[in-house]
């Protein structure tokens, strides 16, 4: 008898403990936890509360993410895969967005807390969702004048009906002439992208866009078609390489973050054009400031500053089609990581026993050495001044072609001459304090097609 209770309280309690109910993980899109993320984090991207989170994801440890978990972000009905950031690339838009992921305009606005599609900026991340197997639309068309969607599919060895459905169009009779549409079969023009059928490719680098940082815009056109174009207000000057045409620009340091242009525009044989206009995200370059004190005022007099200035800026404007360089740019100085003052630095010029305040920033890379140590040309190039100068002080430059100049400012000694053809490597001059500085130093500037730019990133990467 005692064995029959003991069982049957044994049962009971087994049963008690199977059917409790198990909270069962929720369905959705999924987001791959990266190196550094917070549960608190996550909920901000994807504007949920951390609550909700917890309740879709009961398994997981709010105190400790793992990196690569899965999370289950909930609020987002009818959407599957995975969740993935992307930088927008230039040529991108929400409706070549919506076309290549398959996802419908009003949901990749919500998924990225957005109210208007005109809030997509080239460089700024954008969560897009992937699914598994999923074939990206890569093959891009042009509707020609008169060409029926039919033609179109035939020619991509597809049918009307499915290009009707990728790209979201009413029907197969729903396209215009100069319409851009893809196909995920055929052998088309490029990538899917909103770029007009002039362009077969065009991309800039590095996104986004940094305050003193260089940019290299590439593009291939169609065959006898001609390309211009401006970051923010500056003409872009392309030279051909390997049959991309390639532009190198500068970003000013005292840019104000946030979104400005690039504009493209292609011009056909017949003088017809096609242009290309999207907003770029230019980020913060994070520089220090200081302040520098000055007994004499005549230090920033601009009677005296703004003559030489305009006269370098004519020297540094012209870009030469040849391009002396090939490989990374090596430093001027002996000792390559030393440095009294960085590049971008604002600097606020401060008159002793006055109010007197001028601001700017610092153009350049001062390195450390006192008079007397070797200056080495950082690329090959030709120079193209090499005299002295009030404030600069004894003063080389190099044109290194398509726009790229150095200048080394404050020699004590200058070695080469205009119309010298120097090497990458060769002594060029030597470190003095002439000119108006406080003390014996190497300055090197760096132009890139008018622009002042940080020449750190030309010492650790090479341009194009």
């Amino acid at each position: 008898m005692h064995r029959s209770v003991s069982l049957f309280l044994l049962f009971t309690l087994i049963l008690s403990f199977t059917v409790q109910p198990v909270s069962a993980q929720a369905s959705g899109p999924v987001y791959i936890v990266q190196s550094g993320d917070t549960l608190s984090a996550i909920a901000t991207r994807f504007n949920v509360s951390v609550n909700d989170l917890i309740a879709a994801n009961p398994s997981i440890d709010p105190n400790f993410l793992a990196e690569g978990q899965e999370i289950v972000i909930p609020g987002l009905e009818g959407l599957t895969g995975i969740l993935e950031t992307e930088i927008i690339p230039f040529g991108d838009n929400l409706r070549s967005l919506s076309r290549r992921t398959q996802v419908s305009d009003e949901l990749l606005l919500k998924l990225n807390h957005l109210v208007s599609p005109s809030e997509l900026y080239v460089g700024a991340s954008f969560i897009i969702p992937t699914q598994e197997q999923q074939e990206p639309l890569r093959t891009r068309m042009t509707a020609s004048m008169g060409e029926s969607l039919l033609e179109l599919a035939v020619e991509q060895g597809s049918d009307p009906w499915t290009l009707a459905s990728v790209n979201k169009l009413d029907g197969t009779w729903d396209t215009l002439p100069g319409d851009i549409l893809y196909s995920p079969t055929g052998n088309g023009e490029g990538n899917a992208t909103g770029l007009p059928s002039a362009f077969l490719s065009a991309s800039i680098e590095p996104l986004p866009l940094v305050q003193g940082g260089t940019e290299v815009i590439r593009t291939r056109v169609q065959e006898g078609t001609s390309i211009s174009g401006t970051l923010v207000d500056m003409p872009l000057r392309f030279f051909e390489v390997n049959g991309e045409q390639v532009a190198l620009q500068g970003v000013y340091a005292l840019l104000e973050p946030g979104v400005h242009p690039l504009l493209m525009e292609a011009t056909f044989a017949d003088g017809s054009k096609q242009s290309f206009e999207q907003m770029m995200l230019v980020t913060s370059g994070n520089y220090s400031s200081e302040d520098i004190p000055l007994n004499d005022p005549s230090f920033i007099d601009p009677a005296v500053t703004e003559p030489e200035l305009k006269n370098v800026i004519a020297l540094t404007a012209p870009s030469t089609p040849t391009r002396y360089w090939a490989d990374i740019f090596t430093s001027p100085a002996i000792d390559p990581n030393c440095f009294t003052s960085r590049y971008g630095t604002r600097r606020t010029y401060k008159v002793i026993n006055s109010d007197s305040e001028t601001p700017g920033f610092h153009t350049g890379l001062d390195f450390c050495g006192g008079e007397g140590l070797q200056i080495f040309a950082p690329a090959p190039g030709k120079v193209v001044f090499a005299a002295p100068l009030t404030v600069r002080g004894n003063a080389t430059i190099i044109d290194h072609g398509w726009g790229v100049y150095s200048g080394f400012w404050h020699q004590s000694q200058l070695l080469v001459n205009v119309g010298d053809i120097v090497e990458q490597g060769q002594v060029i001059g030597v470190v003095g304090g002439t000119g108006r500085v406080t003390g014996a130093h190497l300055h090197w500037d760096l132009w890139v097609n008018g622009i002042q730019v940080n020449p750190l990133t030309w010492l650790n990467q090479a341009y194009p």
